[in-house]
């Protein structure tokens, strides 16, 4: 009875066309591996499994909330947002999204500066590959320690950016946070 209510209310508000092609249809839980993607390919969403596409037959419910139509790449986060997926983009399994190019990214945070032959670069180590495991170690060592300092420096920026958004028409003292910003970017060379 409630059921007939709510599709009645949504027909009579003219929703119902939207609401329906997104929720009818959709698949039970999809097995996934963290590695697996649902991704655009030839106008129609497929499950990536490594390397091997398998074409998708219902729509998609992660276990997140996020929403995949199979048919047109629209995808629904669980807090309302909509976005399309281009060629290439994909969602992962956690209903994290990752745009195939600059042009999509900028297309889904509505930023149409962006021309759509922009590609992303590719970024290659100018250091010679290790030679030893140890050599890679090492690396791996020096890697972690830059990531480590680097996701401190983000929440020292945050920290700067929540202090002045706050503040009223006195601006903030932030050289504490400046200082120790500098030691990270000095150790971070």
């Amino acid at each position: 009875m409630k059921k007939t209510l709510l599709l009645l209310v949504l027909l009579s508000l003219g929703a119902a066309p939207a609401v329906l092609a997104q929720t009818a249809n959709v698949a039970g839980p999809v097995e996934t591996a963290p590695s697996d993607r649902f991704m655009l390919q030839n106008g129609e969403v497929v499950l990536v499994n490594g390397k091997r596409p398998t074409p998708l037959t219902k729509n998609v419910l992660l276990s997140n909330g996020t929403k995949i139509n199979y048919k047109s790449g629209i995808v629904e986060l669980p807090g309302g947002k909509i976005t399309t997926l281009k060629e290439g983009d994909y969602v992962r399994p956690n209903g994290d999204i990752v745009f195939g190019t600059p042009a999509s990214a900028a297309q889904a945070r509505g930023d149409n500066s962006v021309p759509a032959t922009a590609q992303f670069n590719t970024y290659v180590d100018p250091r010679p590959a290790p030679a030893t495991p140890l050599a890679m170690e090492t690396r791996l060592t020096e890697m972690n320690t830059k990531i480590s300092l680097m996701a401190e420096k983000i929440q020292l920026l945050n920290q700067k950016i929540s202090l002045l958004s706050t503040a009223g028409q006195s601006k903030p003292d932030t050289s504490a946070l400046d200082q120790q910003i500098q030691a990270i970017d000095a150790k971070l060379k």
